[in-house]
């Protein structure tokens, strides 16, 4: 393998030398740009055949849409763990390569991979095992429960791969290859749309098509992203190199566990929006109540990507120069991709408030009330959406610079501190409005917590 990729200790070290000097040389807009495209297609693809995924199933039954949305909140969690150890070892790795401590990186990429590999592999054990159980707590009625265990099977067979392969994802990325790492996700995804339309549609597989179709996927893209980290001048995963010490997890703990944080209340809340949902809904309206949820997720997510893979693009610049002492270029970096992150945020916005009905019936225009509902809860998002710019970046920034406290109080905002005591409190007062408006006024009080800290780390780097 080695021969093949041309990977050789004196080829690693010139690739080394000259993306260092990239990182810490080239001008910063030009720069988090160049680090950020391919990052924003990856995100923009993956969104996509989410998207995808929701509209072939959606013409299925609206209980079906409701399925696989009720089944988002087990894709979080292994969101949750594979961001986890993706970015715990990836800033790790970003930050010692900056200081060319490159023995140090190879031991933490095989530690996060490996982990994240092992993690996998239990939960899909326990999760087949407690299949229904697993659908009904995550806020499934019985109508639902059929298409969200049709779903979750494969996607519990997978889930090794899939933890994994964003632990991979993430390690690539934020050593500088963020091309290989688009390749990697990008090709899965592409994939995923082809088998979506080949099993739902010709073998009449109907949701166990959906969820075959993403495991093979996600299989594929994982077996791509293990083969660039043999590429010449990346951080090469070997199992020797595995080293499961308390100080290894504490800095994966570090540079991961905001993303841990998010993640898990992103999982809290997707249950907590499916279950009051259904029960402030309209009686008979339970299932398009939470499949226009469902729906208006995979929307937002796709116009989120682009900021996510903006920040992503943002955090190896940001790692590289913090870990060499270049705080200007880091403080450049932080401000422009801010301002960059708002502008497109309040150009979607727009467009999306304004085209809200005709976004929703792509998915299932068969159900009136589920594009009644799915209306109303887009535009009350877009109403606070251009605020996330601010919040996303600077949590980024945190977390890469490893002030684990704040970062992780910060990605802790947006879909857990404000979000569940806003979900539990306001539908006492104005009923299934309060769940509609929920979002729109946890992300405002995330923005005016992040305000503060985003101006200090400013300041505070010039």
């Amino acid at each position: 393998m080695k021969k093949i990729f041309g990977s050789t200790r004196e080829n690693d070290e010139q690739q080394r030398l000259e993306r260092f000097v990239l990182m810490t040389e080239s001008p910063v807009r030009q720069l988090v740009i160049k680090m950020a495209w391919p990052t924003v297609v990856s995100m923009l693809v993956i969104a996509l055949y989410n998207i995808i995924d929701a509209f072939f199933v959606g013409h299925i039954s609206t209980e079906a849409t409701a399925g696989v949305g009720v089944s988002f909140a087990y894709m979080t969690f292994i969101n949750a763990f594979g961001f986890f150890f993706g970015h715990g070892s990836g800033n790790y790795i970003s930050t010692a390569l900056g200081a060319k401590k490159y023995g140090d990186a190879e031991k933490m990429a095989a530690t996060g991979f490996l982990s994240s590999m092992g993690l996998g592999t239990i939960a899909a054990i326990i999760g087949l095992f407690f299949l229904s159980p697993l659908s009904r707590m995550m806020g499934a009625t019985p109508d639902i429960v059929p298409h969200s265990n049709d779903y979750l099977l494969f996607i519990l067979i997978g889930t090794p791969f899939m933890m994994s392969s964003l632990t991979l994802n993430n390690q690539l990325r934020l050593q500088g290859n963020a091309r290989y790492a688009m390749i990697g996700l990008t090709s899965g995804a592409i994939l995923n749309i082809f088998l979506d339309a080949l099993f739902i549609y010709v073998l009449d597989m109907g949701v166990m098509g959906a969820s075959l179709a993403t495991c093979i996927s996600q299989m594929t893209g994982w077996f791509i992203l293990l083969m660039g980290t043999e590429m010449s001048g990346n951080v090469h995963i070997r199992i020797r190199n595995f080293s499961p010490s308390w100080q290894n997890y504490k800095d994966i703990f570090k540079g991961g566990n905001p993303s841990l944080a998010r993640h898990v209340f992103v999982c809290i809340s997707t249950i907590m929006l499916n279950r009051y949902a259904a029960y402030y809904a309209a009686p008979g309206t339970e299932a398009s109540a939470i499949a226009a949820f469902a729906i208006v997720a995979r929307v937002m997510m796709f116009a989120f990507s682009i900021i996510l893979g903006i920040g992503q693009g943002f955090q190896p610049v940001c790692g590289f120069n913090y870990g060499a002492r270049l705080y200007e270029r880091v403080r450049q970096s932080f401000v422009f991709t801010t301002v960059l992150a708002t502008i497109i945020l309040i150009i979607t916005s727009i467009a999306f408030s304004i085209f809200a009905p005709d976004i929703i019936r792509i998915f299932r225009s068969e159900d009136p009330e589920l594009v009644e509902i799915g209306t109303r809860v887009l535009r009350w998002q877009c109403l606070s959406f251009p605020l996330i710019g601010v919040s996303t970046v600077t949590n980024m920034m945190y977390q890469t610079t490893r002030k684990t406290l704040i970062a992780t109080v910060l990605s802790m905002g947006r879909q857990g501190i404000f979000f569940i005591p806003t979900i539990m409190i306001l539908p006492l007062f104005i009923g299934f409005q309060g769940v509609e408006m929920t979002q729109a006024i946890a992300d405002a009080l995330t923005f005016l917590l992040a305000l503060p800290f985003a101006i200090r780390e400013a300041r505070h780097f010039d």
